[in-house]
């Protein structure tokens, strides 16, 4: 994304799902979403809720399916205002998020503030130009252990060729076990797809300044994940944000294994 302040996109995440009733581990904290977007000073619109409040439900069961089935490292890309690394807190589980520089200098602020920056490792990361697994090996992850990858509301933020790019880095550091959750923003079949993100951009306030790049027809999207090395076990489609949405889009909530 290409912004010189932190993501306004990424607040209104935030800021959407501190209002929705979300599980909590046993050592996690209820409070984290509210508190990392302490002083954020604007209010998301309520259209946003059905298409973040299900896309989180879906991560969010996929983060506690992973801790209890062993998987210590959860690396979160594009994190914003993710507040997993503090909700689902658990012994010897290790979170790692990469988001753009001014996000994360922001991020690391707020978790300070609250005495939570000991519970995730935060690093800096141009998708575009950099090797995710290079930032990944260089800040503690451990490419022989499986890990949860997750790529929630981002993939449509980045061209074609960097969602390849991400894709196939996170596969290249995933072992047997490894696990992928991940949402992609499609359209029907037989539109011209950079028709299709100039439409959806056009109705955006935020276009300016972190425009929509990629939407593609579901079956495009899904062979993008497997020419990266992804294998989809599971597809499920989210509520749209409006029913004025064109070009048939849709949100797809996708769960990929490696190989």
């Amino acid at each position: 994304m290409n912004h010189a302040v932190p993501s306004r996109t990424s607040q209104a995440v935030a800021l959407t799902r501190a209002t929705i009733d979300r599980p909590t581990s046993a050592e996690g904290s209820a409070d984290a979403q509210r508190l990392l977007c302490e002083g954020m000073g604007f209010t998301p619109p309520p259209w946003l809720l059905p298409s973040i409040e299900a896309r989180t439900r879906f991560v969010d069961g996929q983060v506690q399916d992973a801790i209890a089935g062993g998987v210590r490292q959860v690396v979160i890309c594009g994190a914003g205002y993710d507040d997993r690394a503090l909700r689902f807190r658990a012994d010897g589980v290790r979170f790692f998020e990469l988001d753009h520089p001014d996000t994360q200098a922001d991020k690391a602020r707020r978790l300070r503030a609250i005495g939570g920056e000991a519970a995730v490792t935060l690093a800096a990361v141009d998708f575009r130009t950099e090797d995710v697994g290079a930032i990944l090996a260089g800040c503690g992850h451990d490419a022989q252990q499986p890990t949860l990858f997750i790529c929630e509301g981002l993939l449509v933020y980045l061209d074609e060729q960097t969602c390849h790019r991400l894709l196939a880095g996170l596969a290249a550091c995933a072992p047997p076990g490894s696990r992928l959750a991940v949402s992609i923003a499609t359209h029907a079949d037989g539109r011209d797809s950079a028709q299709v993100v100039a439409s959806a951009n056009a109705r955006r306030r935020a276009a300016a300044a972190e425009p929509w790049r990629t939407i593609l027809p579901a079956g495009q999207h899904l062979d993008l994940l497997a020419r990266a090395g992804w294998t989809v076990s599971r597809v499920t489609q989210s509520p749209t944000a409006s029913s004025e949405v064109s070009d048939g889009r849709l949100s797809l909530l996708v769960l990929a294994a490696i190989g």
